[in-house]
């Protein structure tokens, strides 16, 4: 039975390195895994319950929920910025965790990350699981993909992965994840 998991890239710029890295993952997961990237979120506006009262919730927000609803797992690929979660992903999960059927309860969630500096998105990492927890996620933990010092890891002119140590963490991770759904889900 095909897995069927659902990528969400935390950064909005498409020369990112984590929007590389997300382009990286489906070749390098096992046969037995789909992935396919999310409805995007960059237009959704800023949380406020009084316009989720006098509106309800966006058609994006929506679809951005459905899509997780449906996926088997979840993997968030996502920078760091000033030491956490970046403005518009935490945005994007504070809109579809006010929806009452919450769509990631119980869903299988994966965490990656890319960035310039030594720690490679890690004290990200760290919060963004804080937040989810509170959604009662089912948190894969290893091995983990932190990429540190990404410029190293990317080529410059195509942001094809090129580091074959980062390549191998990847594999493993995706299989790991693969196994660990299969387990949560009894699929």
């Amino acid at each position: 039975m095909t897995i069927n998991t659902l990528m969400i890239c935390g950064s909005l710029r498409k020369g990112s390195f984590n929007r590389a890295l997300m382009n990286a993952l489906p070749p390098l997961a096992p046969a037995s895994m789909t992935l396919a990237e999310a409805p995007p979120f960059r237009g959704f506006p800023l949380y406020d319950a009084d316009l989720q009262t006098s509106s309800g919730f966006p058609a994006d927000v929506v679809a951005l929920a459905d899509a997780i609803r449906a996926a088997d797992g979840v993997i968030i690929i996502s920078p760091e910025y000033n030491y956490t979660i970046p403005g518009a992903l935490k945005n994007a999960l504070d809109w579809v965790s006010r929806l009452s059927d919450q769509p990631f309860k119980n869903k299988p969630v994966a965490i990656q990350s890319a960035t310039g500096g030594q720690l490679g998105g890690a004290r990200m990492q760290y919060h963004l699981r804080q937040s989810l927890q509170s959604l009662d996620v089912h948190f894969f933990g290893r091995p983990e993909v932190i990429v540190s010092v990404a410029a190293q890891k990317f080529d410059a002119a195509t942001l094809e992965l090129k580091d074959p140590t980062t390549i191998e963490m990847v594999k493993t991770q995706l299989a790991g994840f693969e196994k660990y759904i299969r387990m949560v889900k009894r699929k």
